[in-house]
């Protein structure tokens, strides 16, 4: 009889978790996972390092990449990425990536890229603006040319770090209104998606040039987006519809972010030895903004190995997913931000059920250790416990 094969399985990590910490990468290898996701470009962030021996918050200033650049790919470029400070110094990912050398744990990069504070408060040109022309200095506009270049040049640098044996793309998409910014304080008027959505629609000049492209004239857009809004902020009922000029919206953003997409796989390929693998995070709703970026979901699963998605959203990239690609269930796993690491047996078979063939648990460095603990425990039940799923070979 053929014991069921357990799901490929990996964890989020900081570098910082590791960097400096000599009980972490047992620690890891000892919760059953088969694979770690090793932050190499990140936003801004203020974190809580529970286990580390020197050092328990940990305040990244701004987006930035936790290795050296490469200062031939970025001299004379107005756009560039930005080192990190003492929060990673040095090449803090390869130290990390070196510590955790053999485990038996695959270490893949982590690469977010539309989203940086920094280089939208020092270049206000390369945000995204809204309708009501307020920029959004977290959401670089992927229609410019020159943060397109930035990020496709990025992601393959980023990714194809020395001992990677894949990546993880995030935020390869649209980034909008949606942020959890330093003491937000927009949580007076609720926002559904769409109110969401029109928020998030991007008035740059590239992007009115892409509306007048398809066909839309980008002021008659711009008021209509406004007149969408007004009952909305008037506290009179739900934002409404765009009407006729839906179709070109949707044609101009779907087509930026598909062709973005397409040029960063590509990059990274290119730079990637041969059996690298490229997943991204990802929404099969088109105009999704964030970290799962807003994809056709038959397009983005013949462009990269595969998808990170979270529950709800998994059946979608099932329906389209060609033999050999993945679908990984994002599961949160730290109890103070959400999640539920008690239920995680049950979450996963859950996804399984829905089309998952791999999971990913955010955030093993940000758990605390009653969070791993259970962790532990639900990796270690019985494989039949959970539906047969194919085996995925780790690189």
């Amino acid at each position: 009889m053929t014991t069921p094969a357990r799901p490929r399985t990996g964890v989020f990590l900081y570098p910082w978790d590791v960097d400096g910490d000599p009980a972490a990468p047992e620690l890891l290898a000892g919760l059953g996972v088969q694979q770690v996701t090793l932050a190499a470009a990140y936003h801004s962030t203020r974190a809580l390092s529970p286990r580390h021996p020197e050092r328990r918050v940990v305040t990244a200033e701004h987006a930035a990449v936790l290795y050296p650049p490469d200062p031939e790919r970025w001299a004379g470029r107005r756009l560039a990425p930005y080192p990190a400070g003492d929060w990673a110094p040095g090449d803090s990912w390869a130290r990390a990536a070196e510590d955790l050398d053999g485990t038996g744990l695959a270490v893949h990069s982590w690469v977010v890229l539309a989203h940086n504070s920094r280089l939208g408060a020092e270049h206000p040109d390369t945000s995204v603006v809204n309708a009501h022309g307020d920029r959004y200095p977290w959401a670089p506009c992927i229609a410019h040319p020159e943060v397109r270049a930035l990020l496709v040049d990025l992601a393959a640098e980023a990714a194809v770090r020395p001992g990677a044996a894949g990546t993880e793309l995030e935020s390869c998409g649209w980034y909008g209104y949606a942020h959890l910014h330093a003491h937000d304080k927009t949580g007076g008027v609720p926002l559904d998606d769409r109110a969401q959505l029109l928020l998030s629609l991007c008035f740059c000049p590239h992007c009115r040039r892409g509306y007048a492209d398809g066909g839309a004239d980008p002021d008659a857009l711009a008021a209509a987006v406004r007149a969408a809004l007004a009952p909305v902020w008037a506290g009179t009922g739900p934002a409404g519809e765009l009407g006729d000029l839906a179709a070109p919206v949707l044609a101009w953003r779907a087509g930026t972010a598909r062709s973005f997409q397409e040029a960063a796989v590509a990059a990274v390929r290119a730079a990637a030895p041969p059996g690298f693998r490229i997943l991204l995070h990802a929404d099969p709703d088109p105009y999704r903004c964030g970290a799962d970026a807003g994809t056709d979901p038959g397009h983005v699963l013949g462009l990269a190995d595969g998808v990170v998605a979270r529950p709800g959203r998994l059946a979608a990239f099932a329906a389209h997913r060609p033999p050999g690609s993945t679908v990984a269930a994002n599961l949160s796993i730290v109890t103070g931000m959400g999640g539920a690491p008690g239920r995680l047996a049950g979450d996963a078979r859950r996804a399984l059920a829905d089309g998952a063939t791999e999971l990913r648990l955010y955030h093993a460095g940000l758990a605390s250790g009653a969070d791993l603990a259970a962790v532990r425990a639900a990796l270690a039940e019985p494989a039949r416990t959970l539906p047969e799923t194919s085996r995925t070979a780790l690189p």
